[in-house]
């Protein structure tokens, strides 16, 4: 560094120390800066002893304020005091199967999921959640009626698979027990009373048990949905009933209950008691499926439960069962009856479903992925079955179409004043030929079983519920290629193409029999147009699955009629046969020789 940087740096120093002279605090100043710090200080400190001496006197109003109010909580709730108020606090309770979520305020389930399916929009299947159901027990304690529900649990002991709440009532105790076993759908409920007697009452002695849930929508098709959901329940080791699923409906019920079950479309609520509920009060409250979007229904039942507090130790054990509807699941429990819940039909066509359709369902559901390939499947086991009658029923047309101009012929010998001698001779002519003019509806009508079997089954069958083929993204509810911005009344607000491709076939049908038939039934072919119309309104709301069904079917009926026609049926070959039958000697039924002596009574009657 050179003699010019020492001179310069020197200089920049004797700078910075006379700017430090000049600019520092006279005494003076200096003196009111320190009074004004005390000062603030001294205010800091009177702030925080007003803060301290407030806080106190807040403690002293609150300690009054606390007294006051458990003196009035004692008044209000006697020794149930310590139980009415507190925090909610929540603990889960689950398996592989279901998922629980428990609630300290009434010891209650709070809500209760299906972990294998999912809602509509791939939300959680929950059965019930929250505040929208409501459980508990009624009971008397000075002069009022309390409800467990409103009670505040304390949680006594939790493990993997079992939760206990208590609540602590003097010097004795009420429990809530819960226990949900591996791969199960029932849950182990139990309600214990210890030294409750000098405390607590209840009448006759019973507990009214209460049991109210608010059921939400989980399908796509509401109208299906609310339309398959209600109220079960079975009078002790009787039948199974259930109340209406529309409008309001309110039901009493005197006698012993097993078990009362709130059931969706796929899935159910139920309770049921180890000891017969003693008589019930039932109700159900559908919503209007187009203001509401959330709640389907309000179902609620009040339940006589045996259970006397006067002794020492008193408990009731219950089970939950929160599972879907699917028949083998149900059926698990033979003893219970479950499978009722189903809606497969009675008598027939319940036999039917269950013993015929389900079996071979379940035997291709093993063999094949595909659900669109098990209906057609189905369907062409169900068409073989019934192929005789269909052969019946088109071989006993084809013989009444070849008598027509025999019975032209009748008709006009006859006239029509003479109705009675006209019936008569056409009834001898059927007699002769060994034609019976009902051949063509018996076998129709004996069909009828397994289709009707079928209408109960594709609605209610849960393996169908979010399985998709070609266009329908869910066969157990309807297929939508179109949403409309309206609604079209008794139609929907949407189209249907396995809907529409069911009546098209159907009319194509309708003009095949009315062929076949105008010869004959000339009025009917109105009839076979309507018929079509009025399917295409009632079944644009029903699953996909079930119109497709009905749309393979009648295409496999026009095969085999084709077939029919084709191979097996010779309407010259018939007439021939009708014409040897005549030749031969007819011997009359009891029932024609009742039918000829009437059409004589009558015939003198009328002379």
């Amino acid at each position: 560094m050179d003699k010019k940087s020492y001179i310069g740096l020197a200089l920049i120093f004797a700078i910075i120390v006379i700017f430090q002279w000049i600019n520092s605090p006279s005494e003076e100043e200096r003196e009111k800066w320190r009074a004004y710090h005390e000062q603030q200080a001294a205010a800091e400190k009177a702030r925080q002893d007003s803060i301290s001496a407030l806080q106190a006197a807040q403690s002293v109003e609150i300690a009054v304020d606390d007294s006051t109010r458990l003196n009035q909580l004692n008044a209000k709730y006697g020794i149930l005091a310590p139980c009415m108020e507190g925090e909610q606090n929540f603990t889960k309770l689950e398996n592989n199967l279901i998922s629980l979520q428990l609630s300290s305020k009434g010891a209650r389930v709070y809500s209760a999921e299906v972990k294998e399916y999912k809602a509509y929009g791939n939300k959680a299947l929950k059965l019930f959640d929250g505040d929208n159901n409501r459980f508990g027990f009624s009971f008397i304690h000075n002069n009022r009626s309390f409800f467990t529900g409103d009670m505040f649990f304390q949680l006594k002991e939790q493990n993997d698979s079992s939760v206990s709440y208590i609540a602590n009532i003097g010097n004795g105790s009420l429990t809530m027990s819960y226990f949900l076993p591996h791969n199960s759908y029932e849950v182990h409920y139990t309600i214990t009373a210890d030294s409750l007697g000098d405390k607590l009452f209840n009448r006759n002695p019973a507990i009214e048990l209460e049991w109210a849930i608010a059921m939400p929508y989980a399908e796509k098709g509401h109208k299906s949905e609310s339309t398959w959901s209600g109220v079960y329940y079975r009078i002790n080791n009787g039948d199974v009933e259930d109340l209406g699923a529309t409008g309001e409906q309110h039901k009493e019920e005197n006698l012993g209950i097993d078990w009362v079950a709130y059931k969706d479309q796929f899935f159910s609520s139920i309770l049921k008691a180890n000891t017969p509920f003693a008589g019930a009060t039932l109700s159900s409250v559908a919503h209007d499926i187009d203001k509401d979007t959330l709640i389907m229904k309000d179902v609620a039942s009040n339940l006589g439960v045996k259970f006397d507090m006067n002794k020492p130790h008193e408990s009731a054990d219950f089970s939950f069962f929160f599972l879907p509807n699917y028949y083998y699941a149900l059926d698990s429990y033979k003893d219970l009856d479950f499978t009722e819940l189903l809606p497969l039909g009675w008598g027939i066509f319940g036999w039917i479903n269950e013993y015929f359709i389900i079996p071979v369902f379940k035997y291709l559901e093993m063999a094949f992925d595909s659900y669109g390939l098990i209906i057609l499947l189905l369907t062409i086991i169900i068409k073989t079955i019934i192929f005789p009658f269909t052969f019946s029923s088109y071989k006993s047309q084809a013989k009444m179409r070849v008598l027509k101009p025999q019975i032209d012929e009748i008709n006009k010998r006859i006239p029509a004043e003479k109705a009675m001698e006209r019936q008569q001779e056409t009834m001898n002519l059927y007699k002769k030929a060994g034609v019976n003019p009902m051949g063509g509806c018996l076998p129709m009508l004996l069909q009828m079983p397994i289709v009707f079997a079928a209408f109960r089954f594709f609605p209610a069958a849960i393996e169908f519920r979010g399985e998709s083929f070609l266009w329908a993204d869910d066969l157990s509810t309807y297929d939508s290629i179109l949403d409309l911005p309206f609604k079209i009344p008794f139609y929907g607000a949407h189209i249907s193409l396995f809907c529409l491709l069911f009546c098209a076939v159907q009319v194509i049908y309708s003009k095949a029999q009315m062929q076949n038939q105008s010869q004959t039934m000339p009025g009917m072919g109105m009839m076979m147009y309507m018929m079509p119309v009025m399917m295409l309104f009632f079944l644009n709301d029903f699953p996909a699955a079930l119109n497709y069904y009905y749309f393979l079917s009648m295409l496999i009926t026009i095969l085999q009629t084709a077939i029919i026609k084709r191979f097996f049926i010779d309407e010259k070959s018939i007439l021939a046969q009708i014409e040897a039958n005549k030749k031969k000697p007819s011997k009359k039924s009891k029932w024609q020789a009742r039918y000829e002596e009437l059409l004589r009574e009558q015939k003198k009657q009328r002379k």
